[in-house]
């Protein structure tokens, strides 16, 4: 019996524990998300001096329309919360890679937008990222595993509501 949540009431144990292939799938899926962030940040911090999330952010800016994206769906492209990001862009403002200003559309938001410095940082960081990802991630893959890669991505992702 599993304890409730009410003191005193038993339920029952209805928990369906993972058979062996379904346990494989899970501690590969936590050794990814566990290990291969390391293994992609250790060469942009030697080469370029910026940590995954840092180039995540920067690169994301640099793809987004005219160099700007609101910091709500940059903290998601970047896989981190808005306050995380709040210090990272400060910081990337005081370099002068990034300027902050409102969204002029919606003034709730703020509106992040790489400057001309920033890009360059960010376009002489990316080979080392994509050396890495291609050493990591995709050479050893084949063409198939990289598009199942993609689906099961595609299937696990979630997205925020208000950034859909």
């Amino acid at each position: 019996m599993a304890a409730s949540p009410n003191p005193g009431e038993d339920v029952p144990d209805e928990t369906l524990w993972l058979t062996a292939d379904e346990k494989e799938a899970w501690t590969g899926l936590v050794s990814l998300v566990l290990l291969l962030p390391g293994r992609l940040e250790t060469p942009l911090q030697h080469g370029a001096g910026l940590t995954l999330f840092e180039y995540l952010a920067l690169s994301h800016i640099s793809e987004a329309p005219e160099r700007r994206l609101r910091m709500s769906e940059l903290a998601y492209l970047a896989n981190g919360s808005l306050s995380r990001l709040s210090n990272v862009v400060k910081r990337f403002e005081q370099r002068g890679w990034v300027e902050r200003s409102p969204d002029p559309d919606d003034g709730r938001y703020t509106i992040a937008a790489l400057t001309d410095a920033g890009y360059r940082v960010v376009v002489a960081a990316a080979p080392t990222h994509v050396r890495a990802v291609r050493r990591f991630v995709l050479d050893p893959l084949t063409a198939a595993d990289q598009q199942a890669l993609a689906r099961i991505a595609a299937k696990l992702r979630v997205r925020p509501a208000d950034l859909a």
